[in-house]
């Protein structure tokens, strides 16, 4: 491997710097305002040289691909597969209309799996789940399921409403609590052969 230069050097510094803090590598854009990178191409140019020089890997038609040469090993893709609402549940036509094509793949620590079959991500839309650290905008990771415990983070297909929301779960006696993680927010009760489970949370990637 060639000296990088000074420029490259410290870009490269930020990728490994943000992805010891945050778990995954930074976006293009996030490159561009942290560096203060006058243009996309200028990015994408000194990329290339670190991808050329052996130092970093990446899928240019993978969000977040960016991954540490020595470390991109231990990386896994995960589809997200779009939108649920943390607050008023959003209406979609069936059950499973997220779930058809991906609207993009991000590349995660494999850790964040732990091992784990039939994981995805949602993009979060709303403020209820905000006392638990999920803000809008943030993308939840999600494992396929129909079964949670009490207390669990899970996206909850409401049958009559014919919507999708994220809520913390509590089965009480005759009816299902979903819980907001929102001290503003009030909790919504429904009947159990109404609500059914889609999937739980086991992480979170928040936006900058």
């Amino acid at each position: 491997m060639a000296q990088l230069s000074p420029k490259r050097q410290q870009l490269l510094n930020f990728i490994r710097e943000f992805k010891q803090n945050r778990g995954y590598g930074p976006s293009i854009r996030e490159i561009l305002q942290a560096r203060h990178i006058s243009s996309i191409s200028l990015v994408q140019r000194d990329l290339k040289v670190l991808e050329r020089e052996g130092c970093i890997r990446r899928d240019p038609r993978v969000g977040r691909s960016i991954a540490l040469a020595e470390t991109a090993g231990n990386a896994i893709r995960v589809p997200v597969l779009g939108t649920i609402a943390a607050g008023q549940p959003i209406p979609v036509t069936q059950s499973d209309a997220w779930r058809e094509e991906p609207l993009e793949t991000l590349e995660l620590p494999a850790d964040m799996a732990s091992g784990r079959d039939n994981v995805y991500a949602l993009r979060v839309k709303g403020l209820s789940m905000i006392d638990a650290l999920i803000d809008d905008g943030d993308i939840v990771v999600m494992q396929a399921t129909t079964t949670v415990d009490n207390g669990d983070m899970a996206a909850v297909w409401l049958k009559k409403e014919q919507e999708v929301t994220l809520k913390k779960i509590y089965r009480e006696r005759g009816r299902i609590r979903l819980q907001p993680a929102n001290s503003l927010m009030q909790p919504l009760y429904c009947r159990p052969d109404n609500v059914e489970i889609q999937g739980k949370v086991v992480g979170v990637i928040r936006k900058l």
